[in-house]
């Protein structure tokens, strides 16, 4: 791609008596510079692009750009106010701009955004309409699904952009993309022109990178504002903002949206509301009304949380591209399991077995509110809290278990640098502030293989054994590595273990034994 194109999406930089160069590589990782590349030095949380600005030259960038002044390394070099923004703005130019050819679709939230985005798809799949999926498990494009990574928030912009080139390329038309406040904070999708934007809830995570609730809510409210910015395309829908009427984000998004705004919520009052609804362990059914439709609808996802993943998804595609109401409700009920979200492992135990992502104080109290609604007996769950991450909801999480359990282990869960022992202290705790009682009510299990089988093994017939926190992830990271694990297997193996019968092998961690 010719220089001078590359840059016409960053109108801060002056162009004027600049050589129009052939760039052949955009990178922001010095090890992928080749003869003839656009070197961009990006400010990480580890390490800093512009300490490899001279190995980007000596492997023969033909342009460098960053934010610190001009290092004279005898090639052009462009400074930006945030270099982050501006690699945004040239991976789509060097994709041709792909979301201003999609209808985009952001989903954003603190809980249920990838059910949401997974909702939203076969709903658009039951239209007729070619749709594909970008989220922090995978992505879809056309009939291939591709795993975006071990540990991740929504994708870097290179990455974004590619795939949004490849739907193009093989005839998607809408692209509904799950974006995380990481994701907005480091401009990971600056360059995403959205339709609709959706919110499912914001409550409390990550206040270890945003500093404040008010900031993260400041970070998730970036998207509605981009939403604003850009110009509505050609036989596009209408710019619309789909809002949580009922979620205490919902003042504050509405009064800095200035697009077409559609709520949604569990009662009358929004403009997408449901009543009738029963929640069991076969899914969900409920009546969802709006200006000019009454539909029953049932849902195969466990969990009454779940509605309100429903109606958000329900109000995107009916109130916001103008689908059918029998689309969506066929789509939902085409929806059965998402990976690692109350999933059931069977091997024909006694009890019930699950995996779930739950790892924020507000999805840990909406998963164990669920596990009581499917069993009679005792409910054991399992869980830690991340290293290096907010560490307000160590306590608060455990809190939240002690009081809604009946047993609860804590247990590793990426703990990263931290030491493991200190953040399960401070997880004891807060469990010991409301009542908690240790070698009674919970337990601390280094190692989360024998954390699991000890769960299973306090477990009797009728109980519920959860395991929170890990979900769909296929990786957990102590010290600065990533050892394969997958919460899923690991259930496996300790089931398999307790009843004699063939399994898989307990995935191996630096606390397990031998």
């Amino acid at each position: 791609m010719r220089l001078h194109t590359l840059l016409r999406n960053i109108p801060e930089l002056n162009r004027g008596g600049l050589a129009d160069l052939e760039i052949k590589v955009l990178t922001a990782d010095s090890r992928q510079v080749l003869p003839g590349a656009l070197f961009v030095a990006v400010r990480g949380t580890v390490s800093d692009g512009h300490v490899y600005l001279p190995e980007a030259v000596s492997r023969g960038a033909t342009a460098l750009l960053g934010e610190d002044p001009d290092p004279m390394l005898g090639v052009p070099y462009f400074r930006v106010r945030d270099s982050r923004e501006s690699l945004a703005y040239l991976a789509a130019a060097w994709h041709g701009n792909p979301s201003r050819k999609l209808v985009m679709i952001g989903v954003t939230g603190t809980d249920g955004k990838t059910t949401t985005v997974n909702l939203i798809y076969h709903i658009l799949r039951e239209a007729g309409l070619e749709v594909g999926v970008i989220t922090t498990v995978n992505a879809v494009i056309g009939d291939h699904a591709l795993d975006t990574g071990l540990h991740v928030t929504t994708p870097d912009a290179l990455d974004i952009q590619k795939y949004l080139s490849q739907m193009v390329d093989v005839g998607t038309t809408h692209c509904v993309l799950e974006v995380t406040s990481h994701g907005i904070a480091q401009h990971r999708i600056a360059a995403c022109d959205f339709d609709l934007a959706v919110v499912t809830n914001i409550t409390h995570e990550h206040l270890d990178y945003h500093g404040s609730y008010e900031a993260y809510r400041r970070a998730k409210g970036e998207l509605f504002t981009r939403l604003g910015q850009g110009r509505e395309k050609e036989g596009g829908p209408q710019k619309t903002a789909i809002l949580n009427f009922e979620d205490r984000s919902y003042e504050y998004l509405r009064g800095i949206i200035t697009t077409r705004q559609v709520t949604y919520g569990k009662e009358p009052g929004a403009d997408v509301f449901s009543d009738e609804l029963i929640s069991d362990a076969n899914g969900l059914r409920f009546v969802v009304h709006g200006h000019s439709y009454d539909i029953r609808v049932q849902s195969p996802l466990i969990g009454g949380y779940n509605l309100e993943n429903c109606l958000a998804a329900f109000a995107t595609a009916v109130n916001g591209l103008g689908l059918s109401p029998e689309s969506a409700r066929q789509g939902i009920g085409a929806l059965s399991i998402i990976p690692g979200r109350m999933e059931p492992i069977d091997l024909g135990q006694p009890f019930i077995a699950i995996v779930d992502f739950a790892h924020t104080p507000n999805s840990l109290r909406n998963a164990l509110e669920t596990t009581r609604s499917l069993t009679d007996g005792r409910v054991i769950v399992v869980f830690g809290s991340a290293g290096l991450r907010d560490r307000e909801k160590r306590r608060m999480m455990a809190e939240i278990s002690t009081e809604m359990a009946d047993l609860t282990v804590f247990t590793a869960e990426d703990p990263r640098t931290e030491s493991l022992e200190e953040i399960l202290e401070e997880m004891a705790a807060g469990a010991q502030a409301v009542g908690g009682i240790e070698g009674k009510t919970f337990f601390r299990v280094l190692d989360r293989g024998d954390a699991l089988r000890h769960a299973i093994s306090q477990a009797q017939a009728g109980d519920l054994v959860i395991s929170c926190g890990k979900g769909h992830e296929q990786s957990m990271c102590f010290g600065e590595i990533e050892y394969p694990w997958d919460d899923r297997v690991a259930l496996w193996a300790a089931l398999a273990e307790y009843l004699g019968v063939d399994g898989p092998p307990m995935p191996h961690l630096p606390t397990s034994a031998g």
